[in-house]
This record gives structure tokens, C-alpha cells and sequence, in this order.
């Protein structure tokens, strides 16, 4: 049986603690995948469209825990929806939740496992990862904005509405800088792969 609320474009369902989850199938994604380039801008991550840009760093170990929490508070203040599309790239050292789940291509062909969850599943699924702990891809039904991570950079990419790039700006606990769309995204001192 599906979980509740969950829409056509879901495809197979699966059990994590006892409580049922979709899994996303190409049509989920298939507005990143039609609408992003591999380049140097945000727009290899992030489709256009969107009011407003920026890049999180992501933080060393110490501090990853609380960036984490404080990214995924404010995705939650501004997603009316509470069930989110949780991506996880499968890089084959990183954990998966749900290592049956399809896979999906999106970039350049990579594969990732999408699950319909939320909030706290982006916090607690990848808890005990060093180098990964959110989703790779963090998107709610509506768009309204997506955090993406490459395979090899070490920030996020994120697009969405000003009010939320805003929130980020104004967070303490988060390194944002803020990126039109066809500029160079890579955060200053950091590396394209």
C-alpha cells in the first residue's frame, strides 16, 4: 500500500522503522535533468528559474551537525509541504538509506536513490556519515527551492525563493554567498573539481 499523500510520480515503495516510504522515479527529477548544464555555475546544479542563488560551504566535522540542523530549520520554515524529496548519490562509499530503492540519473549520470520523507529523515539517515550526513538532493513537491550537492564539491548549491536565501544569509551558523546564475558558483578557496 502507498504511504499516504504520496502522487503518481512515485514509484516503488519501501519500509524504514516501520514506517512506508515512496521512492522517486525519473519523472521526479526530470525538471533538474532538462534544465542543467555541466559547467562552473550554479546552473550545473540548479535549474534556472529561480528568484535567487547561493552556495553553502559545507562545514568541517566539528560543525557539521549543527549546520545541518540549521539548513534543514530553515528549508522547514519555508516548505509548507512537510514530505520532502530526499536524494542520495550513490558514490558507492556513502550510505544509502534503502540500498533496493530504483536509481534515477541526473548530471552527468550519476545515480541517485530518491525517497519521499522529510525533515527529519534528512537529518537521521545519514548520521553516521563523515563526509556526507544530508541528502544529496533536497527538493518539496512544489519547487519552491532545491539544495543540490556534486559528487566532489565540498558546498551546496541551493535555489529558491529571496526570503530563504535571505534566512540563510542572516544564519549565523552558515557560510552563504550569495550567486547570480551564470556566474562561477565555486565558493572563494574552494576547488572545481
Amino acid at each position: 500500500m502507498a504511504p499516504k499523500g504520496v502522487g503518481a510520480r512515485a514509484g516503488r515503495f519501501g519500509q524504514h522503522d516501520g514506517m512506508g516510504y515512496a521512492f522517486g522515479n525519473a519523472d521526479v527529477i526530470s525538471w533538474i535533468r532538462e534544465s542543467t548544464a555541466t559547467g562552473l555555475s550554479i546552473g550545473s546544479a540548479i535549474p534556472p528559474g529561480f528568484e535567487s542563488y547561493a552556495t553553502i560551504v559545507i562545514s568541517d566535522d566539528a560543525d557539521r551537525r549543527e549546520t545541518d540542523r540549521s539548513l534543514v530549520e530553515l528549508l522547514r520554515r519555508h516548505s509548507p509541504d512537510p514530505s520532502w524529496w530526499l536524494g542520495y548519490l550513490d558514490t558507492g562509499s556513502a550510505k544509502i538509506p534503502f540500498r533496493h530503492a530504483p536509481m534515477v540519473r541526473l548530471y552527468s549520470g550519476w545515480q541517485y536513490a530518491l525517497v519521499k520523507a522529510g525533515a527529519d529523515e534528512a537529518l537521521s539517515w545519514r548520521e553516521d556519515e563523515w563526509d556526507r550526513t544530508l541528502p544529496d538532493l533536497i527538493f518539496p513537491d512544489d519547487r519552491r527551492w532545491l539544495v543540490s550537492t556534486l559528487w566532489d564539491d565540498d558546498w551546496r548549491c541551493v535555489g529558491g525563493p529571496v526570503d530563504l536565501i535571505d534566512s540563510m544569509v542572516s544564519a549565523a551558523t552558515l557560510k552563504v554567498r550569495v550567486v547570480n546564475f551564470t556566474e562561477d558558483a565555486t565558493p572563494p578557496g574552494h576547488l572545481a573539481p
